[in-house]
């Protein structure tokens, strides 16, 4: 529609844009909440991971000279600002997920976060309990669990020759 990607061909039409993807996605195998209120704890819970999860994800194409800084920014925003928020929303009801304790795209969207910044800095997480028992919890279902294994789709970090390829692409 806008020439551009992502675009997903599902269900006999071709989505664009991340978050109608996912919303659709996520609607369809029941992981978008019960009700208004649940989908709108789940899309602020998902919008808090995407402000934290671009920054992580433009890192590797930093200049070389702004990566320590970049680095550290994301570190800090990570255990100061958006670990402890999601920390505190897990440890404030006491159950399994962020909402409705049932695993949402909210959820989804967090592991991945937590799985690139650690990527970034392996002990980050260590001080943040609940978000390392969800992180198992969700790693640990059966379909997830595959998708984590060595040879399957899933896309490393952006390394350099990635990056060298992009830079190639749209300069």
């Amino acid at each position: 529609m806008f020439e551009q990607v992502p675009m997903v061909e599902i269900d006999g039409m071709k989505l664009v844009q991340t978050k109608a993807i996912l919303n659709y996605i996520a609607t369809k195998y029941n992981l978008y909440g019960k009700d208004m209120k649940e989908r709108a704890l789940i899309d602020m819970y998902a919008e808090g991971v995407a402000d934290l999860e671009l920054m992580v994800l433009y890192y590797p194409y930093m200049p070389p000279g702004e990566k320590e800084a970049s680095l550290a920014k994301i570190k800090d925003k990570a255990r100061n600002r958006y670990f402890p928020a999601y920390e505190k929303v897990l440890k404030s009801h006491g159950q399994d997920y962020l909402v409705g304790n049932k695993l949402s795209r909210a959820d989804v969207s967090l592991v991945e976060l937590l799985y690139h910044v650690e990527e970034m800095d392996p002990g980050i997480v260590d001080n943040f309990p609940l978000l390392k028992a969800l992180r198992t919890r969700v790693s640990n279902l059966p379909t997830v669990k595959k998708f984590l294994q060595p040879g399957s789709q899933r896309k490393p970090f952006d390394d350099e020759k990635c990056v060298e390829s992009a830079k190639k692409i749209f300069s």
